[in-house]
């Protein structure tokens, strides 16, 4: 059974930095793309970034980037993504997914219904 438990989720001012992390367990693929999504609230879940083992390929939506680094350590099964000088606008249930098969993160944008495998979520919250 695939499992994706994300934490490192909270409560920090504008400016601050959170790092959340996304173990992953119970598959072998070889292939497979692992990103971040978020959802504000009565807003689309959004795609954030993913990273691709199938072309070591790397995606971020344009409001994150110089911002937020995805990064992985195959070792402890693992993805995190570092955000630094978080804004309000940040706030949302971020979620870790897993795309299975030869997916690339070299894209315009992630799609919600390419990712097979979700998280339950940590959420969010930068306050002004």
């Amino acid at each position: 059974e695939v499992q994706l438990v994300e934490s490192g989720g909270g409560l920090v001012q504008a400016g601050g930095s959170l790092r959340l992390s996304c173990a992953f367990s119970g598959f072998t693929f070889d292939d497979y793309a692992i990103g971040w999504f978020r959802q504000a609230p009565g807003k689309e879940r959004e795609g954030v970034s993913c990273l691709s083992t199938s072309d070591d390929s790397i995606y971020y939506r344009e409001s994150v980037k110089g911002r937020f680094t995805i990064s992985s350590d195959n070792a402890k099964k693992a993805v995190y993504l570092q955000m630094n000088s978080l804004k309000p606008e940040d706030t949302a249930v971020y979620f870790c997914a897993v795309l299975h098969g030869l997916g690339s993160c070299a894209v315009r944008t992630m799609r919600t219904y390419e990712y097979d495998y979700w998280g339950q979520g940590t959420q969010v919250t930068v306050s002004i």
